[in-house]
């Protein structure tokens, strides 16, 4: 196994509501096809069960408070430069949102070819 260190990824968050859209599909469905075309490391789509956004109106998977717009982030991490492409990618499909970005230190731990495409820029141990 070989570690490949990364200082200088970001990590994007993208808080949207289950029911935005985009050109006719989820809009989370249509922020990650984006970023596979783009060639981001990869991206994860969590879905809440409880939250509350700008408008306050409480969002809950609870049976009793049926909601059909529950929160949603979309999450990706990669180098920074890669982030920032993203960035502007993807603001203009985003009605109502919120867009995070903090630093963060990766480890990626794989065969030499799993890591082979994040070497550049990046610390090796072996």
């Amino acid at each position: 196994m070989v570690e490949v260190e990364h200082w200088n990824t970001l990590r994007l968050k993208i808080y949207l509501g289950e029911n935005d859209r985009f050109e006719g599909k989820p809009l989370y469905k249509a922020i990650v096809e984006k970023l596979r075309e783009m060639g981001i490391a990869g991206a994860t789509v969590y879905r809440g069960i409880y939250g509350f956004g700008k408008k306050s109106r409480v969002h809950s998977t609870d049976v009793m408070r049926l909601s059909t717009d529950l929160p949603v982030v979309v999450e990706v991490v990669d180098r920074g430069y890669k982030v920032e492409r993203a960035i502007n990618e993807i603001k203009p499909m985003i009605k109502d949102g919120m867009i995070t970005v903090e630093p963060v230190i990766v480890v990626w731990v794989g065969t030499s070819e799993e890591i082979s495409k994040f070497e550049d820029d990046a610390v090796r141990e072996l």
